[in-house]
């Protein structure tokens, strides 16, 4: 397979695709495989192979239970490791996908590795039966045990490994799953596997790796979006101590390669670089603001959900509300700055780098190597965050790659500065939004139009995807009745559009992607048509979302653990908010309080999520809190702005995060309805918002319509 046909095959570019898993086995000396997903030890070590990417939300364990419970193994004996892309691709793409994104990790891939499971369980039973001469169907197993009923006789998963993986794999109609209500690992709150690696210092992450002959490398990209390298002076750092190589990486970056990062990094910032800024170089933040303020009235507007005539609903109205909203850039700010090592000679190209997506970062090393996927391998390493940034996109690893082949057969480690990675992310995109709706005599909604004006994601990182104008990610949460991302609310006139206006500012996947801000435009202002009808916030929503029950149920689960109704404690105030997406639906309760000189406190949120299935609970409640911590941070501080065609925001001093003292208390009810698989790491983080949005208007009747808040005065 040649790389362009890789890229299409393995979607690089961060879709979803569909694909075939054939049960493969293969064995090894030292640990004997059963199959792809389950190898067992002599010692009976149980080794689960998942293909996923861990960056702290927990999706590691998560499909581990999936593939024990079905295994019946001994939960106390498991372990996990990471298969490669290239392995996979070598195995005709036996593990599937290995993106993790989209809170996909789970709800895309839990069906596949259950059988797995189930299926290396058959085969384990079955080497038994055979090396005793009876039945597979007089014997059973249970926490990597294998008994014969009559006689009780009994043998260990480890005794009969090799023997199973010898065997034919049983027939995909032949492996039947168990119902979740017998479930006895899944479903469970067990603690998760990568814990302790984490607290003890042992976890090894990219920025950790070492490697016998090992260099670093830093770079510099032009900071002005669409700019190149003009000219640089290597003379003026090459004969520094541990210099070892001065390069120019593509049309816009410098390396410096070196026998120690600093070393590279110091000589970096010596390093003369003349810049050729481009056409944005005089390009700001108000610029796009102006462009997308036009987007708001202009007619070349793409529809994504409309039912009814919502134009002449609101036209014959007797009465319009109207309001205006903006969501900024932001950063995905990762704790763990991009990097990868890579190693490149003729004949092979390897990379070692955090990724949530191996087949992704194989296709960007194959690209850059100027060889085939063959030739190349991708060992992932567990993120130091990743949030989206590390998915879809993989400049770094194409970088690492260019940098190790102008020094072959020497492994290079890549490591970009905290101000290289704030000024070259793939940020969440610009948008704003016109919220109109028409009201008749009684108050009652007539019609709705909601008009966003801003960027679109596929735009920049697969625009072969958008499709007559539209890109079908702009309306997440706004959709119509369905399995994802639907709108919970009935209008009898309804229009949903998008004006796309695409700066040249790379837009990229930002955890809760544009559910956040669509939740912010639609729970602000139906809190909004709430206060000028008179309404109670709560009884407007549950009248409107009477055909949608599963939406409701997680708003009248957090109204009532939160007491809504019931006059809170002195000085306190409660705001409401719901979406869906991802698969699951969300809702969220905040209380706060806004003292006499404008400072805020959030006092809790009480959360609930309905995921349909709930495969360990205890580390949703996690994912939850996380979630919060990540988008209360974006609503309190989070801002990018352009000045003279760059980003303003280079390090944490000028792109600040949430602390603890900031973080409120966080209640969470986790109720699985069944029949469905959601996400939890993206849908929960955009009710965080409006939520905390609706208590402050409610504790100061201030309507804050753009964000961060941090711009705003809540003073009385």
């Amino acid at each position: 397979m040649n790389r362009r046909g890789f890229l299409k095959t393995t979607g690089a570019a961060g879709l979803v695709f569909a694909f075939h898993i054939p049960f493969a086995s293969a064995q090894t000396a030292d640990a004997p495989e059963v199959n792809a997903w389950v190898v067992v030890r002599p010692d009976e070590t149980i080794v689960i192979r998942i293909a996923r990417s861990e960056m702290g939300q927990g999706t590691l364990t998560g499909l581990a239970q999936l593939v024990v419970e079905e295994l019946d193994a001994d939960w106390s004996r498991v372990t996990t490791e990471y298969p490669t892309p290239g392995q996979s691709l070598a195995r005709n793409r036996v593990w599937g996908s290995f993106s993790t994104g989209g809170s996909r990790g789970m709800r895309e891939s839990h069906e596949y590795v259950r059988k797995g499971g189930a299926a290396a369980r058959m085969m384990l039973v079955q080497a038994a039966a055979a090396e005793w001469n009876v039945p597979v169907a007089e014997c059973v197993a249970a926490n990597s045990v294998i008994t014969h009923t009559p006689t009780g006789r009994k043998s260990s998963y480890g005794k009969v490994a090799i023997a199973a993986g010898k065997l034919a794999p049983p027939a995909a109609t032949g492996i039947v799953l168990k119902d979740p209500k017998d479930w006895k690992l899944a479903g469970k709150r067990l603690a998760r596997l990568d814990t302790v690696a984490k607290t003890n210092g042992s976890q090894i992450y990219g920025m950790d790796l070492t490697m016998p002959g090992m260099l670093n490398a830093a770079i510099k990209d032009c900071p002005v979006f669409g700019g190149k390298v003009k000219s640089f002076d290597a003379a003026a750092i090459e004969k520094r101590p541990g210099i070892k190589k001065v390069l120019q990486i593509g049309d816009s970056a410098v390396a410096v390669v070196a026998d120690t990062w600093w070393r590279a990094r110091s000589a970096l910032e010596a390093l003369p670089i003349v810049w050729d800024e481009g056409p944005n170089a005089k390009l700001s933040s108000a610029d796009i603001a102006a462009t997308l303020k036009a987007g708001l009235d202009a007619t070349d507007a793409v529809v994504g959900n409309q039912n009814g005539d919502a134009r002449a609903a609101i036209a014959a109205s007797v009465r319009k509300v109207e309001a205006v909203y903006s969501y900024p850039y932001q950063n995905h700010a990762t704790m763990e700055t991009m990097n990868a090592t890579a190693r490149w000679t003729p004949e092979r190209c390897e990379v070692w780098t955090p990724t949530q997506n191996g087949e992704a970062a194989l296709a960007a090393a194959a690209e850059a190597a100027g060889l085939p996927p063959a030739k190349c391998e991708v060992y992932k390493l567990h993120l130091g965050g990743g949030f989206g940034r590390r998915g879809a996109v993989h400049d770094w690893v194409r970088q690492a790659v260019e940098i190790a082949k102008a020094m072959p057969g020497t492994p290079v480690k890549l490591i970009w500065s905290r101000e290289e990675d704030m000024l070259h992310g793939r940020y969440h995109p610009v948008t704003q939004c016109k919220m109109t709706a028409g009201l008749d005599a009684k108050g009652e909604i007539t019609g709705l139009h909601m008009r966003i004006s801003g960027q679109s994601i596929l735009a920049s990182v697969s625009p072969q995807s958008i499709k007559d104008g539209k890109d079908p990610v702009v309306f997440q949460g706004l959709n119509a009745p369905g399995p994802e991302a639907s709108i919970g609310y009935t209008f009898a006139n309804l229009l949903v559009d998008h004006a796309m206006r695409n700066p040249p500012v790379p837009a990229g996947f930002w955890r809760g992607v544009n559910l956040n801000q669509n939740a912010v435009y639609l729970e602000c202002f139906i809190d909004e048509i709430a206060h000028a009808t008179e309404q109670d916030p709560l009884a407007l929503r549950r009248k409107l979302m009477a055909n949608s029950p599963k939406h409701l149920a997680v708003l009248n689960a957090v109204a009532e653990r939160a007491g809504w109704g019931k006059k809170p404690a002195k000085g306190v105030f409660r705001g409401l908010s719901q979406t869906m997406g991802f698969g699951s639906y969300v809702a969220a309760c905040a209380e706060v309080s806004v003292s006499k000189d404008g400072k805020l406190k959030i006092h809790r949120i009480v959360a609930a999520t309905d995921s349909g299935h709930a495969v360990n609970p205890q580390q949703i409640e996690y994912q939850v809190e996380g979630s919060f911590s990540y988008g209360l941070s974006a609503a309190l501080f989070g801002e990018c702005t352009l000045k003279n065609g760059r980003m303003e925001q280079d390090n944490f001093s000028t792109y600040p995060v949430m602390t603890m003292a900031d973080m409120p208390k966080v209640e969470t009810i986790v109720m699985p309805s069944g029949g469905f698989w959601g996400g939890v790491g993206e849908p929960t983080i955009a009710v965080a918002a409006p939520a905390v949005l609706n208590a402050i208007f409610a504790a100061t009747g201030k309507r804050v319509r753009d964000l961060p808040l941090k711009h705003h005065s809540l003073k009385a």
